[in-house]
């Protein structure tokens, strides 16, 4: 059954909220309350976006129908609305989520105004057993909040995941290691290549302890943190370089986190030169219409171009401020071919 406009009601969303001017209402009870009436409209916008996503998902099968001119219609769509295709196809993958968690059985229609709205985003993205779990404690009609979902990943995820050792998978079911502790380790070496997870599950089995975990968890973060960086800085990447190699001394020396800083900070200075060189091209091409179109009859325009040679030509001179005692800056911006351009030697330490 299709609703046509004149039977389209819109629904009255009604919120008692405190009085701000009550005296008398404690500031506890006041934003205990507020936080309630934010839970309902929470509830409120879940069910609205499920519905947005299922108009969303029906548009664009609407437009998979074949032809020439595929999709347009669904991109046209968003355009009058105002949504973008990010948005789109958020809504469609949380609608396809209540679809899937309703459709399979574990969760009943009625039940999903039980979840805040990133509760039910969370629970969609959790694994199969922790689904069964939530959808359980919504179907008996608990309120169902973000913190509970990850806590209950948190607690699934430390007690079953096969990057730990069994000693830590043991004493977490045990209640001696908390789950919350032991999570985020399992996230952190699941970024990591299969020899390096090996070394620090050697190293956990060895001592499963609370203070190594977070010992080796903010080793993993550094090593994956240095291995990302690494392979973007395109300085680094020369046959005579072993990444991996340069990590491991790191680790010996206990630098690991000095060697992430040092890759992430050059690989931010790649990006910047990058971005650097983009502007300078640009504004070099429109310093250069602009001088041609402007004629001699344009004295100020002149002046005004003539002011930008410093940042359009080869030689950049930029003041660097007050702060910097009034020095300035040059730099040279040479381009070269592929072909022209030799890595330069390594210095090899004496």
């Amino acid at each position: 059954m299709v609703a046509t406009p004149a039977s389209l009601e819109a629904p009255t969303l009604h919120l008692d909220l405190p009085d701000p001017e009550q005296d008398d209402l404690s500031t506890l009870e006041f934003h205990a309350r507020l936080e309630q009436a934010w839970e309902l409209c929470d509830r409120f916008d879940l069910q609205t976006e499920i519905w947005r996503g299922r108009i969303l998902a029906a548009v664009r099968d609407r437009e998979k129908r074949g032809g020439e001119g595929r999709g347009a219609g669904f991109l046209q769509w968003l355009r009058e609305r105002e949504i973008s295709k990010t948005r789109a196809y958020s809504l469609i993958q949380l609608a396809e989520s209540a679809n899937s968690l309703v459709g399979d059985g574990l969760l009943e229609e009625s039940s999903v105004n039980n979840f805040s709205k990133r509760a039910f985003v969370e629970t969609a993205q959790a694994d199969p057993e922790v689904q069964q779990m939530i959808s359980e404690a919504a179907n008996e009609g608990q309120q169902i909040t973000r913190k509970q979902v990850r806590r209950l990943t948190d607690e699934f995820t430390a007690a079953t995941s096969p990057l730990l050792p069994d000693e830590i998978r043991e004493r977490t079911q045990q209640n001696l290691l908390p789950p919350k502790a032991v999570a985020p380790l399992v996230r952190e070496l699941a970024r990591l290549p299969e020899p390096q997870q090996e070394d620090l599950r050697r190293v956990l089995k060895e001592e499963p302890e609370l203070d190594r975990i977070k010992d080796v968890t903010a080793t993993a973060r550094w090593l994956s943190k240095a291995a990302e960086a690494g392979m973007a800085v395109r300085a680094l990447q020369h046959e005579s370089i072993d990444l991996e190699k340069a990590m491991q001394e790191a680790t010996r020396l206990d630098m690991l986190g000095l060697v992430a800083d040092v890759v992430g900070q050059a690989q931010q200075l790649e990006q910047a030169v990058l971005k650097l060189h983009t502007s300078w091209r640009r504004l070099g091409g429109l310093h250069e219409r602009l001088w041609l179109e402007s004629g001699s009859s344009t004295p100020y325009l002149r002046s005004l171009l003539q002011g930008l040679e410093t940042l359009s030509g080869s030689n950049l001179r930029v003041s660097l401020g007050e702060l910097a005692g009034g020095k300035r800056l040059r730099l040279q911006l040479v381009e070269e071919g592929a072909d022209q351009l030799e890595a330069p030697p390594l210095q090899q330490a004496a």
